[in-house]
């Protein structure tokens, strides 16, 4: 479980379905029907063209850290340092996040590295995506095929 003390997000209409996908430990996205762009926060419709022509599919997981910031000061529910991150999701769109399982030191995090998500219960509600590195041969493979 989550530390006590942490904010907890509120589903909303909209959102319910992410919140829903969580607790069954999948990444639920939405695809805009007319560009089939996949996006993120969900929303009702396309950031791109407005459409309410949507889909709600089941994300891979897999991600790669796009920036971050370590940060070193108490704040309810979180132990310093922790880092805040922005991972772009191997479909396309980027989230925020933290990342676990790892040193929280710039060695450590490396930007473009591989990253798994991992479901993390707050209460019997919400469940969080965070994200962890990915298992060594996935980050071999990837290293591999740049």
């Amino acid at each position: 479980m989550i530390a006590p003390g942490r904010a907890k997000p509120k589903p909303t209409p909209e959102t319910r379905h992410f919140w829903d996908g969580a607790k069954q430990g999948k990444l639920l996205l939405q695809r805009c029907g007319d560009t089939g762009r996949a996006y993120f926060p969900p929303r009702p419709f396309s950031p791109f063209t407005g459409t309410r022509n949507v889909t709600v599919f089941e994300a891979s997981g897999r991600a790669t850290l796009h920036s971050y910031v370590i940060h070193h000061r108490p704040v309810p529910g979180f132990t310093p340092p922790y880092a805040i991150a922005v991972v772009e999701l191997e479909e396309g769109p980027r989230m925020m996040t933290n990342i676990i399982d790892c040193p929280q030191t710039p060695e450590a995090l490396v930007l473009d590295m591989p990253l798994q998500v991992a479901f993390e219960a707050m209460d019997e509600e919400i469940t969080l995506p965070l994200f962890r590195p990915a298992p060594a041969a996935e980050r071999q493979s990837k290293a591999g095929g740049k």
